[in-house]
């Protein structure tokens, strides 16, 4: 094997890079006081609607994205009918608020600075696309059949309240999520434009931190007393 070879051999994927470099934004949102409060049962059913109301108005946002680059060489590999959330959440969100679900949910702060920055760079850029759909989708299909585990046993949840998590069309989210990770690997961009997608991924992690934190603010008033 010359050193060119084993250069090539030992030079990480896009896929490791992203996880090697986000690392330290992706560990600060998991400390979320919200989102560990609720998960242990701390906070009243009405928590976790408001989170999941916030989280359906950047989906709604993120998969409108997805549909203007269904076509698109770099964005194309990624998508798929078995990942999107948006019917799962409304209807999540009917179970939870209500048949009137839609007029109680109005964005945040940091929730409307995340959606502008989709509505910045989602729609125009299919890298910053991919830097998103990444962090949502493999989260979901990572810690987020965590979070539907813990919420089953602190709320009594099973199926309603839970369809957000639960991805029926998926029979193995490792080997899926495997080939998530190829494909960034294939995917045809440039040095640079990966460099920006990893960026991306840390603005992406920081911006869904901050919304944990608009939902911390209002934390005394779903604490169950």
């Amino acid at each position: 094997m010359t050193a060119l070879d084993s250069a090539a051999t030992t030079t990480p994927g896009l896929a490791e890079r992203i996880k090697t470099q986000t690392d330290a934004a992706h560990r600060r949102t998991e400390q979320s006081r919200f989102v560990g409060e609720l998960l242990a049962g701390k906070l009243t059913p009405a928590a976790h609607a408001a989170l999941i109301g916030q989280t359906y108005l950047v989906y709604r946002t993120l998969e409108d994205a997805g549909r203007a680059h269904a076509d698109h060489p770099v964005v194309a590999p990624f998508l798929g009918d078995e990942l999107l959330r948006t019917d799962a959440l409304e209807a999540d969100l009917e179970f939870l608020l209500g048949a009137g679900w839609r007029d109680q949910v109005t964005a945040l702060p940091a929730t409307q600075r995340y959606i502008d920055r989709l509505n910045e760079v989602a729609f125009d850029w299919p890298a910053g696309f991919v830097a998103h759909h990444y962090i949502r989708y493999l989260g979901d299909l990572s810690g987020g059949q965590i979070i539907r585990r813990m919420l089953e046993r602190a709320y009594g949840y099973t199926t309603d309240g839970l369809r957000f998590y639960i991805f029926d069309r998926i029979e193995k989210p490792k080997l899926y999520k495997d080939a998530y990770r190829a494909k960034l690997d294939d995917a045809p961009l440039t040095a640079d434009e990966q460099q920006r997608l990893i960026d991306e991924v840390n603005l992406a992690y920081d911006l869904n931190g901050a919304l944990f934190a608009d939902l911390e603010a209002d934390i005394d008033t779903y604490l169950v007393k």
